[in-house]
């Protein structure tokens, strides 16, 4: 485990959570080569992270030759900014240390999973060049992920939102105006990465609608992206091994990231 902050962490709260404090696990792959990276973001409403959705994607991105973090960012009671700032900073940690993790800088990505592809999706839209001028070298260092992959994704916060995200994230009493600003399909940009999604079509958590959304904003802008819907299938089915219809989502993604040469 290796800690996003070594000391004064924004926001943290020793007497929540067990104190636990957020840090990336690494799966870094030895081969002699330099890699690409995904960092994985998993899903739980932001209330946990589902560990079938951790430890298992970064060991199957390893497999298929790409270097892994697992993402433990903040949950409620944290609310927002607080999982944003973790995600910015993972990417950051991340792209600071390529040298250490032999990574190419500029082919990280970020993988997230239901709420965790909430996440994911924000550090798409809400990333940042850096700040020059900050005392902390790895602040200095740009947010930017070069890589989106979205599993059966929260996106809205307006239409066909998951309710407990939204208000695990946000609290009871926000404002509807930070609603808007959090829905992603709002703040797609000529900037947004590529993009990997796949929903299923009979999702009962998490409607299929909020892939739909995000879509219909990258197409607006000409962002490269590829779209899988599977017709039915339970929410938060992580890899999906035991299905083997939609366990496929692998396979059509690992020819997606050798598409976008995130993959040697």
């Amino acid at each position: 485990m290796i800690p996003l902050w070594e000391r004064d962490i924004p926001g943290y709260n020793s007497s929540i959570n067990n104190g636990e404090i957020p840090s990336i696990t690494p799966y870094t792959l030895e081969n002699g080569r330099v890699n690409s990276a995904i960092i994985v973001c998993p899903g739980g409403g932001y209330v946990r992270r589902a560990e079938h959705e951790g430890e298992p994607v970064a060991l199957w991105l390893n497999s298929i030759g790409i270097s892994s973090f697992v993402l433990n960012y903040r949950v409620a009671p944290y609310r927002y900014p607080y999982p944003l700032l973790d995600i910015k900073r993972a990417i950051r940690v991340v792209r600071f240390n390529v040298d250490k993790f032999h990574i190419d800088p500029n082919r990280i990505g970020i993988l997230g999973f239901s709420a965790g592809g909430h996440l994911a999706c924000m550090s798409a839209v809400f990333f940042d060049d850096g700040d020059s001028n900050s005392s902390d070298p790895i602040e200095r260092i740009s947010s930017k992920p070069n890589a989106l992959i979205l599993c059966y994704p929260v996106i809205s916060f307006l239409r066909f939102y998951h309710k407990g995200s939204m208000l695990s994230l946000l609290g009871e009493d926000h404002p509807y105006e930070l609603r808007e600003a959090l829905s992603c399909e709002n703040r797609v940009t000529e900037n947004t990465p590529p993009t990997f999604i796949w929903h299923t079509a009979d999702d009962a958590s998490v409607p299929v609608e909020n892939s739909l959304l995000f879509v219909e904003a990258l197409r607006r802008f000409d962002i490269p992206f590829e779209l899988h819907i599977f017709q039915s299938g339970r929410h938060g089915l992580g890899l999906a091994k035991g299905n083997p219809y939609i366990s496929k989502w692998t396979d059509l993604c690992e020819i997606w990231l050798r598409k976008i040469s995130f993959i040697e």
